[in-house]
């Protein structure tokens, strides 16, 4: 394309260059405010550069992806072919150098300038005369992240300070709506992003899996653990206690293709120290005193399924080491046995520990640790995802209500109390605290005042569980008064006598057990089979 005869008038005013650039300004800022998109204006910025100032064939060049050079964008007064030709390496010519080290570079004559590169546009389609190359960068804060550049006929009545003026304007301009641009398209991502954990709930029907809530949060979890459910490799749920591991560790099978197949779940926290390889890996007849029948152990119940190892930081050190043999392996022997019995088993592992903590105390294997933490899948807490608190609780509510045969229900303001509430036990704290309520409350419904005793009592267990042994009351405290729910006796300790010596203890497990004769593994093993 010619340059525009019509500016490059020698006796153009400096008043008619003023009105050509405030006609210029106001056409491609009015552009910029009617549409966020970068095209149309740079395209115009670039048109009227050229039919209003004589800054002829105007280039933007953008960093490439790869952070390695630069391709013109958006051109004018350039052929196709031309265009295609601008690609740039990072100190490249002067396009490049500009890139590089975002310095504005002014070249006054370009054949007598080595490192411009004229690879472009023919020296013979350019004006005889002598003729400029003006590069600025497009910078977003201190990054260079783009070039504009035009040719400029040297011989002219319009100063090349003028020149200079308005392409720094346009430059920052062209800045800033790259950046919007970025900001919007990051937004865009995110909500996207957001929208697709959203549509993949909605697809898998995550209460199929009997998980409650629609918080990003849990949607998240979810969606991880669905996108890596046909794996084999070993999953390790990392949450805090309460969170809902045991379902979590469900819903990975059930997504799985193994679903047909056994789900088997295991405490390792309920399991003596001496039963934990009869449990895990069974037993022959005959391999210990009262072995009267061969038993299968979990494992091999497992076979072909998921084996869910709950709590698993509770492991022996010497389970570890045969644990992590037959995940090697794909083979266990029972106990008293000789012979290797293949199994073919997806474990899921839970902890609330840190796995990491406890290797470096050289309370767990490190072999075991990289085994399991293959695809870790962190479980929000509740305090995570306080926007699933009302659905959780009506959840509860109408399970516990039918399962008693009440018609217990809680206002609007009963439910916000429960979603300002920490819930330090999170998703059992909340379910406790429901089913304490549907049993105890004498009116419906009922108030955020009404819940406040509820959950005062919860606040006061976790005063006890988090203060040190020394400042704990050794007085009776108010959880002899609590109603104890009339469980059986297991062994020789009652659940009353079990929660006592913890009240006695300051809720000290391991002194409580001291306290009864037992071991701390014992404790927590009547405990749970006790349902406390």
């Amino acid at each position: 394309m010619p340059d525009n005869p019509k500016v490059d008038d020698f006796n153009s005013s400096p008043a008619f260059w003023r009105s050509q650039e405030m006609l210029l300004l106001q056409q491609v800022t009015a552009l910029a405010g009617k549409s966020l998109a970068v095209e149309p204006v740079f395209k115009e910025m670039l048109h009227l550069l050229s039919e209003l100032l004589g800054l002829n064939r105007g280039r933007i060049v953008l960093r490439d992806d790869d952070e390695r050079g630069g391709t013109i964008r958006y051109a004018y007064g350039l052929t196709r072919e031309e265009v295609a030709l601008g690609h740039y390496a990072l100190n490249e010519g002067v396009t490049g150098k500009v890139l590089a080290h975002g310095q504005v570079t002014i070249v006054q004559d370009i054949d007598k300038e080595p490192i411009f590169l004229g690879r472009m546009v023919e020296r013979s389609k350019l004006p005889a005369g002598p003729v400029s190359f003006i590069a600025l960068p497009i910078q977003i804060g201190q990054k260079t992240v783009g070039v504009l550049a035009c040719h400029r006929i040297r011989m002219r009545a319009r100063p090349l300070a003028d020149d200079l003026t308005i392409l720094r304007i346009l430059a920052t301009l062209a800045g800033q709506m790259l950046h919007l641009q970025s900001y919007i398209e990051e937004k865009t991502r995110a909500l996207e992003q957001r929208n697709d954990l959203l549509t993949r709930a909605l697809h898998a029907d995550a209460t199929r899996y009997g998980i409650v809530g629609t918080s990003p949060e849990l949607l998240r979890a979810i969606s991880e653990l669905e996108r890596v459910s046909s794996a084999t490799a070993s999953v390790l749920l990392l949450g805090e206690s309460g969170s809902g591991k045991e379902l979590f560790a469900r819903a990975l099978h059930l997504a799985s293709p193994r679903s047909d197949k056994p789900f088997i779940k295991v405490n390792c926290a309920a399991i003596p120290d001496t039963l934990f390889e009869s449990e895990l890996f069974g037993y022959e007849r005959g391999a210990f005193t009262g072995a009267s029948a061969m038993r299968a152990g979990w494992f091999e119940q497992a076979d072909g399924g998921s084996i869910f190892l709950d709590e698993i930081g509770e492991l022996p050190l010497g389970m570890q080491a045969k644990l992590l043999r037959t995940l090697q392996e794909g083979t266990i022997t029972r106990l008293g046995g000789k012979r290797e019995i293949p199994v073919d088993v997806r474990l899921v592992a839970a902890t609330n520990r840190d796995l990491a903590i406890e290797v470096a105390r050289g309370q767990f294997r490190q072999d075991l640790y990289y085994r399991l933490n293959v695809i870790p899948i962190h479980l929000p807490s509740l305090a995570e995802r306080r926007s699933d608190i009302p659905a959780l609780a009506m959840h509860f509510l109408n399970r516990v209500n039918q399962a008693n045969q009440r018609n217990i229900s809680l206002t609007a303001d009963a439910i916000e109390r429960l979603q300002a509430h920490p819930w330090p036990g999170n998703i059992r704290e909340l379910s406790n605290v429901i089913e304490r309520v549907v049993l105890l409350a004498d009116k419906s419904p009922l108030s955020a005042g009404d819940l406040e005793p509820f959950l005062s009592i919860g606040e006061t267990v976790e005063e006890v569980r988090v203060q040190p042994v020394s400042s704990r009351p050794q007085a009776e405290p108010f959880m002899l008064s609590l109603p104890v729910r009339p469980y059986a006796p297991a062994g020789s300790h009652s659940a009353d006598a079990l929660q006592q010596a913890l009240v006695q203890c300051g809720g000290n497990k391991s002194r409580a057990a001291q306290l009864l004769g037992l071991t701390p593994r014992q404790f927590n093993y009547r405990w749970q089979k006790l349902g406390l």
